[in-house]
């Protein structure tokens, strides 16, 4: 009888591009776009993020393989698919979904360093990023112990899995390989959530795509590992106390791929998914009444318990991003959120330290906090008297509620343009968008290289 583990590998193994429905092709080339902005933006995080780890991997050398994004040099597979994965999610404008994880940033960094380094086409990008987000959604289904916002994080737990999937399916692993290398994958699990406001946070998903593609080249050298890492003492039994529900790894896998149901989410703003509902609702608030920041006496925030956003004097710009209250403040003051909101100079501006203090959050255990369920209340209280409220439950560019193609290029070209010009960038959205008929990367990346 075949191992909980036996059974998934053969059901990714069975995930060809010929086979994929047309709503999954037109997915996958909508998340490698958005993918591809969100690192190009990652670069250029305003604490210097990017810098850091790009300057880094570069002074680690190695073969000249693959490109690190915004970087202007090649190195090892590993190495690239690291930084990129890490500036992939330093803006946390990388992709969510229910339930809730970041699918693209530990996945699409790994498939594109294999890609550039063997020369592999469109066809197979897609089809490993498809296969790799049905494993990571997966995980999460059957991950029923992993709380969202604390212990472990996500991107470094279950991501990794999305990212060894996508290695092991670039490379095209034997049955044997594979179950290898998800073995040696369950042993580089990790991260943890206490460093969420934090340049660490941001690499979880750069280790997890880097240990995607050493796991899938280790285990094709040869290299050994558990047999069956979901199995008992597993992955659930070490990391959930086995409070896991494993056969969610496999049943009905693929049918439908979960890229298209229920979907991925397509984030507007560069910041905490549980910051959008106040961000949206101190915008719409903002612009019906014409607020100015001296009218506003207090700012009220009722939304579910979540401490993770609870931080009503962040740290740092990047820890703003994480801040119901940091964001409700700029939103209101700016009329919107940009990477620039979260730099120092923004968030220790005078006009931020002014109304940072007048906004409170109230968490209402009567609300749900299911992120699908969910709603917030916002309540603005003038220096006349006047009482403003806002409530934002459905929230746009959420799983079923999707951004138009006209808002997802708005969002590629605001964040390309901030490393690459409007040619190359228009040259990008090209190539992605016909990314089947790719026979190799090489231009793709040569163009999101400097």
């Amino acid at each position: 009888m075949a191992t909980i583990t036996e059974t998934l590998i053969d059901k990714i193994r069975a995930v060809q591009y010929d086979t994929l429905p047309p709503a999954a092709i037109d997915m996958a080339k909508a998340c490698v776009l958005d993918g591809i902005a969100v690192m190009l933006a990652g670069a250029t995080e305003p604490l210097g993020l990017g810098r850091i780890v790009t300057q880094y991997v570069k002074d680690c050398g190695g073969n000249p393989q693959a490109t690190v994004i915004a970087g202007g040099f090649k190195t090892s597979m590993i190495s690239a698919a690291y930084a990129n994965g890490t500036m992939a999610h330093a803006l946390d404008f990388d992709n969510t979904w229910y339930p809730l994880n970041h699918p693209t940033s530990p996945t699409l960094p790994a498939i594109l360093a294999i890609a550039e380094h063997h020369g592999l086409g469109g066809k197979k990008i897609i089809e490993s990023l498809v296969a790799a987000f049905e494993v990571q959604g997966r995980m999460r289904m059957a991950s029923t112990g992993l709380e969202t916002g604390s212990g472990f994080h996500k991107p470094g737990t279950t991501g990794q899995f999305g990212a060894v999937t996508a290695a092991c399916k670039m490379l095209d692993l034997a049955r044997e390989q594979m179950l290898m290398a998800f073995g040696i994958a369950g042993s580089r699990a990790g991260s943890i959530s206490i460093n969420t406001g934090s340049m660490t946070k941001s690499s979880h998903s750069g280790h997890a795509a880097r240990n995607g593609v050493e796991c899938a080249v280790l285990a094709q050298m040869g290299f050994t590992g558990a047999a069956d890492v979901f199995g008992p003492k597993g992955f659930f039994d070490t990391f959930l106390f086995g409070r896991a529900e494993p056969h969610l790894l496999v049943d009905n896998f693929g049918a439908p791929f979960r890229m298209v149901d229920p979907g991925v989410g397509f984030k507007k703003h560069p910041s905490n998914y549980f910051t959008h509902r106040p961000i949206d609702a101190a915008l719409a608030l903002r612009e019906q009444h014409q607020i100015k920041p001296e009218q506003i006496a207090k700012v009220d925030v009722r939304s579910p318990r979540f401490e993770y956003v609870n931080r009503p004097q962040p740290k740092t710009g990047l820890d703003g991003k994480f801040s119901i209250q940091y964001t409700t403040a700029v939103a209101l003051l700016d009329g919107e959120i940009t990477v620039d909101s979260f730099d120092n100079a923004r968030r220790f501006a005078p006009d931020v330290e002014a109304l940072l203090p007048k906004v409170t959050l109230i968490m209402d255990d009567a609300i749900p906090n299911d992120f699908d369920r969910m709603h917030i209340d916002m309540t603005v209280t003038l220096t006349d008297g006047r009482v403003l409220t806002q409530r934002v439950d459905k929230l746009s560019g959420w799983v079923g509620n999707p951004l138009t193609r006209e808002q997802r290029m708005k969002k590629f070209h605001s964040c390309a343009r901030r490393v690459i010009d409007t040619a190359r960038a228009d040259r990008v959205v090209d190539l992605v968008e016909n990314l089947q008929t790719l026979q190799s990367v090489n231009d793709l990346m040569s163009l999101v290289r400097t």
